[in-house]
């Protein structure tokens, strides 16, 4: 259950400041009230959702301090996964198989990105940004770094409720996703790392815009 409501916030499906009918919400999922609570609770304690007393559950609404702070964590977590990485095109026996999923990851979520941005729908286009990002720290190869990378873009993706401009926002980085996969299939990891440092300062700048205080 708290799968599915996750999907539905990253997809946009669900919005931030959005209510979550309990009733309404166990009648669409088919679970029980215990099993809606416990999976709700999940979802607060992954700072999804916020609880208020005697008005039920709601997507979180993200602050500037929200922002700030996620983007140190993907910081050190993306970049630092990158700077673990091995060269894609010159891995050791056993792992190339790996690294070529994950380029094959990154390239897949490029393309879907461009064919979002060629239909100007913004959700596709934020939707295969936050798969692109999941690749890169693939690169790593830890189910940990993996699992941690999801959760925290799960959060970043309320971000996007304070664009006005959600296309126009996301459309420079598709260009920037090109050049990361093109110096990542090249070799050249620390190259990318660098790059992808700058990148995410670009981003947390423009989106910095964007929140109220």
């Amino acid at each position: 259950m708290a799968d599915e409501i996750r999907a539905r916030i990253v997809s946009g499906t669900v919005q931030p400041g959005a209510k979550l009918p309990e009733e309404e919400v166990r009648a669409d999922l088919g679970v029980s009230r215990s099993t809606l609570r416990e999976g709700l609770q999940l979802l607060v304690r992954e700072r999804l959702v916020v609880h208020e007393l005697s008005r039920g559950f709601f997507v979180r609404v993200l602050r500037r301090e929200d922002v700030r702070d996620l983007f140190l964590v993907r910081e050190v977590v993306e970049c630092g996964a990158l700077s673990v990485a091995s060269a894609v095109s010159a891995v050791p026996a056993g792992e190339a198989e790996r690294a070529g999923d994950a380029l094959a990851g990154l390239r897949a979520a490029l393309g879907s990105g461009e064919e979002a941005a060629s239909r100007r729908d913004w959700q596709g286009v934020a939707a295969a940004s936050i798969e692109f990002h999941l690749a890169l720290v693939a690169l790593a190869g830890s189910a940990r770094l993996d699992a941690l990378i999801a959760q925290v873009l799960a959060e970043f993706r309320l971000a996007y409720a304070h664009m006005d401009d959600p296309l126009d926002f996301h459309l420079p980085f598709l260009a920037r996703h090109q050049v990361l996969v093109d110096l990542l299939a090249d070799g050249a990891v620390g190259a990318a790392t660098e790059y992808l440092r700058t990148y995410l300062a670009h981003s947390r700048a423009a989106l910095l815009e964007r929140v109220p205080e």
